[in-house]
């Protein structure tokens, strides 16, 4: 069974996130291409720039609503609050358990969700994204590029994006991943707070080895696309495992 996607309901809920952009000519050149490809919502975390400067406005064009409207937050979960979806973009070597995609088949992923927000992420000028930063996404993007001089300005990369958006107008198929009752991003970030504090609590993980072991949790979640309903399932087994190993601990009594 197929399924017909309203692209103009969906490209309303594509969110481009920039991490820490720092040149304002990019910044009015994303803005510029959103505003090229019907998309508006633009992110800035933390920003090493100024979006209203006069290189940015210039750039912008047409755009500079998008900048202006452009919302700026502190970190990128904060970004990704209310998000369903996540690609992110990365552009050097990764090492981590998630493949690679290109624009073209990965992006219309994002479009089959056309009622809650998605995200679409881009990272630094000079260094990308960090592998905890990674760790947010479904999917990874790589552009592929001449290897002789393989690195994309950042308009470029949202640029090609845009376009691939664009041109996903076709059928999308997808029968094991539920289009409504995704878990939100910020959700699925409570769930893995809760379940690093029990395995810290257990031994199952130490302080020294949560990040490594967590972000296995992350990869793993994160291919299986968890309803709503499904962590609040989870986190219940959590809390309940929390009460019986409070409730089997031993009482402490005053000495007499």
């Amino acid at each position: 069974m197929t399924e017909n996607i309203n692209i103009k309901t969906s490209y309303n809920n594509v969110i481009i996130i920039l991490v820490e952009p720092a040149g304002p000519l990019n910044v009015g050149s994303v803005a510029r291409v959103m505003k090229n490809f019907g998309l508006s919502k633009l992110i800035l975390v933390n920003p090493q720039c100024d979006r209203t400067s006069e290189d940015a406005l210039k750039m912008a064009v047409h755009g500079k609503d998008i900048l202006e409207s452009a919302i700026i937050v502190d970190t990128l979960p904060q970004a990704l609050q209310g998000s369903v979806r996540a690609v992110a973009t990365m552009g050097r070597e990764y090492s981590g358990e998630l493949p690679l995609e290109t624009p073209r088949t990965a992006l219309p992923w994002l479009l089959a969700e056309v009622e809650k927000p998605v995200a679409l992420i881009f990272g630094r000028e000079d260094r990308g994204l960090t592998n905890e930063e990674l760790n947010y996404a479904h999917k990874l993007v790589f552009i592929p590029t001449n290897s002789e001089y393989p690195s994309l300005n950042l308009a470029t990369a949202v640029s090609i994006c845009c376009y691939e958006l664009s041109q996903s107008t076709n059928l999308f198929t997808d029968q094991n991943i539920p289009n409504s009752e995704i878990a939100s991003l910020d959700a699925m970030e409570g769930y893995y707070q809760q379940l690093e504090s029990l395995l810290l609590s257990i031994g199952y993980i130490y302080p020294h080895t949560a990040a490594s072991r967590m972000e296995r949790f992350r990869h793993l979640y994160n291919r299986a696309y968890l309803q709503t309903a499904e962590v609040g399932m989870l986190r219940g087994i959590l809390r309940q495992a929390q009460w019986a190993i409070n409730r089997q601990k031993p009482e402490k009594r005053d000495p007499i």
